[in-house]
């Protein structure tokens, strides 16, 4: 029997649907959510990104700013611009579109963007309090895994969970939430040796290494759970995932296509994190941690 489809777009849509109740709420506050987004330099694939973030902020009554930056501009520049952001009101979110030039220090960069409006979740405070169970806004690809999780009404506390991929962005921050969820968690990455071996344990397989094909039939457990996060663009313009979805479904209880599966979540999770952080500041609840040491004055 094929495996059932964890449809991120109808979540998505139900998602969003609620927005619009929250955005309501707040403006009888006197408050609109608004989400400053910077994209450097020219890249297709950014451009399409940037465009469905925005689109979604429109769908869901939220106000987006564009500032667009050429891709030599200069690492101060930049900085300029989120010290502007972190200094309005009118801003509850802040994104900046990855990936950025060489020039530009990357972890400076998002380093610079107060924790009250790091709605992708990436400043270190967000990402050291992943490891407590408090982020404050949890990563946006991560949180829309857990919510397609939950669609399936199976209990991930006690399963053996294998995330293959382990950047900073999806790998590591899904692993420590699901370790919060009592899963017992296994991380594999490009140097792990004989990766169907732990790949054929796993009740929940969370695939985000940016190989298209990379899990076939003979490396999933019958009934596991299957989560692709990837998405590639092969020669002739199709896009797939990590996974090799026709077979793998035959094996599958569950599982994420590609389109359509996690990408429309991720999205809709930065608004979920935008709006979360105009009802933080409605409710007086923001909160400043420590500068970095190169934001602080000298003396």
């Amino acid at each position: 029997m094929s495996a059932r489809i964890i449809d991120g777009k109808h979540l998505a849509r139900r998602l969003r649907g609620r927005f619009r109740e929250r955005v309501m709420a707040l403006a009888t506050r006197g408050v609109v959510p608004g989400l400053a987004v910077i994209l450097v330099g020219d890249s297709p694939a950014s451009q399409v990104y940037v465009a469905n973030k925005v689109k979604a902020c429109e769908e869901s009554g939220v106000r987006s700013f564009m500032h667009r930056f050429p891709a030599d501009v200069a690492e101060t520049e930049l900085l300029d611009r989120i010290a502007a952001f972190n200094l309005d009101a009118a801003m509850h979110g802040i994104l900046v579109q990855l990936p950025l030039p060489p020039q530009v220090d990357v972890r400076r960069v998002l380093e610079s963007i107060v924790v009250d409006k790091d709605v992708d979740g990436f400043h270190l405070y967000n990402v050291g309090a992943l490891v407590v169970g408090n982020s404050i806004f949890p990563p946006c690809t991560p949180y829309g895994v857990q919510l397609l999780l939950e669609t399936t009404g199976i209990d991930v506390a006690g399963k053996n969970v294998v995330v293959v991929g382990a950047s900073n962005i999806v790998g590591k921050p899904m692993a420590l939430m699901l370790l919060q969820k009592e899963a017992t968690v296994t991380i594999c990455h490009a140097k792990t040796r004989d990766l169907a071996r732990h790949t054929i344990d796993a009740d929940i397989l969370v695939v985000a290494a940016g190989k298209p094909g990379l899990i076939k039939e003979e490396m999933v457990k019958e009934g596991a759970i299957v989560i692709d996060v990837g998405i590639n663009r092969l020669p002739d313009g199709r896009i797939v995932g990590d996974v090799d979805f026709d077979v793998v479904r035959e094996r599958a209880s569950w599982i994420t296509p590609v389109p359509g599966g996690v990408g429309p979540m991720t999205v809709t999770m930065l608004i979920e994190n935008t709006l979360r952080s105009a009802e933080r500041f409605a409710n007086g609840e923001a909160f400043h941690p420590p500068q970095p040491f190169w934001q602080v004055p000298a003396r």
